[in-house]
C-alpha cells in the first residue's frame, strides 16, 4: 500500500471550493499528486498530466514485455496442427 503525506490528502469538498489552487499547485508542480478523501476514504488520486502519461507508458511498457516473455517461451514449444485437433473433436471443416 502507497503512503500519502498529511499534506497530499484533501476532501472531496475541499478540492470543489480551491480547484483552482490545486490545479495550479500541481501545473507548477508544487505538489506531485493530490489524494482526494470522501468520508474519510481515500477515493482518487489527482496528478499532472505528464505524471499519467508517463505511468501509462511504463504500463504500456511492461505489458509488451509480458506478451514478448509468453512468445518466447511457446517458441519451441510443441504444436499440433488444427486439422488434427478438429479431427480429435470430431469437427470438419463444414461445421465451422
Amino acid at each position: 500500500m502507497i503512503a500519502y503525506t498529511r499534506d497530499e490528502i484533501i476532501s472531496a469538498s475541499e478540492i470543489s471550493r480551491s480547484f483552482s489552487s490545486v490545479l495550479n499547485d500541481l501545473i507548477s508542480y508544487t505538489k506531485d499528486r493530490f489524494v482526494i478523501s470522501k468520508n474519510n476514504k481515500l477515493e482518487a488520486v489527482v496528478l499532472p498530466i505528464e505524471e499519467y502519461e508517463r505511468m501509462q507508458e511504463a504500463l504500456d511498457f511492461l505489458e509488451h514485455m509480458e506478451i514478448y516473455n509468453v512468445v518466447k517461451e511457446r517458441e519451441n514449444s510443441k504444436t499440433i496442427p488444427l486439422s488434427d485437433v478438429m479431427k480429435e473433436l470430431g469437427i470438419s471443416e463444414d461445421d465451422l
